[in-house]
């Protein structure tokens, strides 16, 4: 009975605070969530078949980077346990977006944290 109750209470604590922090919410599950795919047993894939985290990072740079409508020259790619950063000066919002939609696309990418900033913007740090 008392496990029921806490259980209860725990639950109702979590969608309490879901409800107040919707964005909050919104910013873990697109930081978090897909590093969720790699957690269930049995959804890894092979060993073999993984990158390691400078080869990820080489290959999306490769795949974002393929046409010149992205600017390279001044956007920094890492990768730690296949969550892809993006650091550096962009043009505008559009590019900002289209970096992080690019980067969700190649296979391998657990995340994607985009740091990027516009001219005249201070450098992200987190």
């Amino acid at each position: 009975m008392l496990r029921k109750l806490l259980f209860g209470a725990a639950a109702a604590g979590a969608i309490s605070w879901l409800a107040k922090n919707q964005d909050a919410a919104k910013a873990y599950v697109s930081r978090y969530g897909g590093q969720l795919k790699g957690a269930a047993p049995g959804a890894r894939e092979p060993a073999e078949e993984r990158l390691n985290d400078p080869a990820l990072a080489r290959k999306v740079e490769s795949e974002v980077f393929r046409d010149d409508a992205l600017p390279k020259d001044k956007i920094s790619v890492n990768a730690e346990y296949g969550v892809i950063y993006f650091r550096g000066e962009v043009p505008s919002r559009e590019v900002m977006e289209e970096l992080t939609t690019r980067a969700r696309d190649v296979d391998g990418v657990r995340a994607v944290e985009n740091l990027t900033h516009l001219p005249g913007e201070p450098a992200q740090t987190t």
